[in-house]
């Protein structure tokens, strides 16, 4: 049976399509200001050749606008869907962390993939997905040029203000002042990695550590957070990091649909 995962969020929607533990098609894309029509055109997208939506025998839904997707069998929380996709990409993860557009989070789970304990950070933009995405806009780059960008930083600036606010008018001022954008931008990632370390902290870090959503291909806050938790995460490399609530939600049909775990 064909099954799917459909995770829509604040900045992008995804869709996954599996069958027997084989992802079949995938798809990324900007999400609109309407949930229903954001999941409506990341599924149509995500459908592989001789694929029809009639085919699929299950799709759960998950996100922030998991609520408005109007062709899911159920709902699961990002939360679980993250934590459930991350193991299945990294079998020994036990921390992961995802950082989504408008927050944070970070869960341990046990050997299982069972969610142990959490903590979310979603009442400040510092520390998510729209902080970079505002750095990147005021630096006048592509926000996907931040994590190269950092590598070529001499002298990092030092933020001393995490507030989105703040920084960015930290940020012009610098430009004004002449500082080259790649030491901005480093300073920028490792604002962004001191933000989140202090989550992981209080949650306590148990490896194997991974981390999903966009973020994880800024290798300029990987290796910030390298430094600061003092471990070498995990990298998920099969597939787009930004897939991995999708394919926890189309896991999760899968089990829904055939009784079984993929």
């Amino acid at each position: 049976m064909i099954v799917a995962g459909c995770d829509v969020g604040s900045l992008t929607s995804k869709a996954v399509l599996m069958k027997d533990g084989r992802i079949l098609g995938d798809a990324v894309i900007r999400s609109s200001a309407k949930p229903w029509e954001s999941a409506e055109a990341v599924m149509q997208r995500a459908l592989p050749e001789n694929v029809s939506r009639e085919d699929i025998g299950y799709c759960v839904g998950t996100g922030y606008g998991r609520e408005k997707i109007p062709f899911v069998n159920e709902v699961v929380t990002e939360i679980a869907c993250h934590g459930k996709g991350a193991q299945w990409l990294v079998r020994t993860a036990r921390t992961v962390i995802d950082i989504g557009g408008q927050d944070c989070k970070v869960m341990r789970l046990d050997t299982d993939g069972t969610m142990m304990k959490f903590v979310t950070n979603d009442k400040c933009a510092s520390g998510t997905g729209r902080f970079l995405e505002v750095m990147a806009r005021v630096l006048g780059v592509a926000l996907d040029e931040l994590g190269d960008m950092s590598a070529r930083s001499r002298n990092p600036v030092t933020f001393a203000n995490a507030c989105t606010v703040w920084v960015q008018a930290d940020v012009i001022q610098h430009l004004n002042d002449g500082i080259p954008r790649e030491d901005i931008a480093a300073g920028i990632n490792n604002a962004m990695a001191s933000r989140i370390a202090i989550l992981v902290n209080a949650i306590g870090v148990e490896r194997d550590v991974c981390m999903t959503g966009g973020v994880a291909k800024n290798n300029g806050v990987i290796a910030a957070l390298d430094k600061l938790l003092g471990i070498r995460m995990r990298r998920i490399r099969r597939y787009d990091p930004q897939l991995v609530g999708a394919i926890g939600a189309a896991l999760f049909a899968a089990e829904k649909a055939g009784g079984g775990v993929i």
